[in-house]
């Protein structure tokens, strides 16, 4: 194995998994649990959070349940994971929403949620956690992109805005937080065999990406501590048609 590339980084590392209870996000907290990661979890399905919890058995995991549309619950999600954890080493930001519709059909309040999901709660976890990983010389970041996070589909405009807000938004904070040993990466899959997956009706289900290959990755270039970074990924699908 490489000297720069070392899975028992991640041990004992606190992670914080926004997202946690979608299809990737899972299969993140699982891999991260694997690689003997803490975690901490939110989502806004109580439900499957606590499923997640007693599930996951050899590391420590806690949660709260949040409405990532509303900063009083991302604020509320903050101060619990502090309480909680103290700090946090690792974030990866996987909550989304993906809306569906024509530009004319598309109001105000559609512009808000995905804004406020897709890019706001990202950056406010950005900030909040990244405080004392500089303080450590030691972080990561994973922003979950998007095929969309570089093309454009119809009917999905305030979606893929977004994801280009994410991109940038990482590309930006990678270059602020380097020089403190933190690394900020923007993973960007292109369809996944998740819920949110099949509301891509344009394209064939069975031919997206699975969502434990997705988690493979993450986990694989975050291990690297050495002088490369991977601060920047397109996860394609094999078959396009």
């Amino acid at each position: 194995m490489s000297k720069n590339l070392n899975r028992e980084i991640l041990k004992n590392k606190n992670c914080f998994i926004a997202g946690a209870t979608g299809g990737i996000g899972k299969r993140i907290a699982k891999k991260m649990a694997e690689h003997s990661c803490n975690l901490f979890l939110t989502s806004d399905d109580a439900e499957g959070l606590r499923e997640m919890r007693e599930g996951i058995k050899n590391v420590r995991v806690a949660y709260e349940q949040g409405n990532l549309n509303r900063v009083e619950d991302i604020e509320r999600i903050i101060a619990k994971t502090k309480r909680e954890f103290g700090n946090i080493d690792i974030l990866i930001n996987c909550a989304g929403i993906f809306p569906v519709k024509s530009l004319h059909e598309s109001v105000l309040e559609d512009f808000d949620n995905c804004f406020n999901v897709n890019i706001r709660a990202a950056f406010l976890f950005c900030k909040a956690f990244s405080e004392s990983m500089t303080k450590n010389k030691w972080g990561r970041i994973v922003n979950i992109g998007s095929s969309s996070s570089y093309g454009g589909t119809k009917n999905t405009a305030l979606y893929c805005a977004s994801k280009h807000a994410i991109l940038g938004l990482s590309r930006a904070l990678h270059q602020e937080l380097k020089e403190n040993g933190v690394r900020v990466f923007c993973v960007s899959p292109g369809g996944a065999k998740t819920e949110m997956g099949r509301k891509i009706t344009w394209q064939d289900y069975n031919t997206l990406i699975g969502p434990e290959d997705i988690a493979e990755y993450i986990s694989f270039i975050i291990s690297f501590d050495g002088d490369m970074v991977v601060d920047e990924a397109r996860l394609n699908r094999m078959i396009t048609q």
